[in-house]
């Protein structure tokens, strides 16, 4: 069974960079997509970045576009995050799943999630 865990949250200035890993285990087929996700206080989960396991193929929130990458090795998916503004605050999520959506309730596999925090 695949299991996620990530780390790499934390506190940082606007205009700064942090880079999310999450680590898997266990077998993720070539054709499954991962992504990230977050969630705000008081607010609903929210998709952030998705990629296709084996395969280049990306997409990203408006919101992120042209600051975040996301991308994967044969054992992990990384976030790298540039140009952080305070409403990028949030508990970050590492998921996997079968469809190719942003959607997050297509998403069945989850990681507990780590903490960013950027300050104005």
């Amino acid at each position: 069974q695949v299991q996620l865990i990530e780390s790499g949250g934390g506190l940082v200035q606007t205009g700064g960079s942090l880079r999310l890993s999450c680590a898997t285990s266990g077998r993720i087929y070539s054709s499954y997509v991962v992504g990230w996700f977050r969630q705000a206080p008081g607010k609903e989960r929210e998709f952030v970045a998705i990629k296709r396991w084996k395969t280049p193929s990306t997409i990203y929130a408006d919101s992120v576009k042209g600051r975040f990458t996301i991308s994967t090795t044969n054992t992990h998916v990384y976030l790298q995050m540039t140009g952080l503004k305070p409403e990028d605050t949030a508990v970050y999520y590492c998921a996997c799943g079968p469809a190719y959506e942003t959607i997050p309730s297509h998403y069945t596999i989850w990681g507990q999630g780590t903490q960013v925090t950027v300050s104005s």
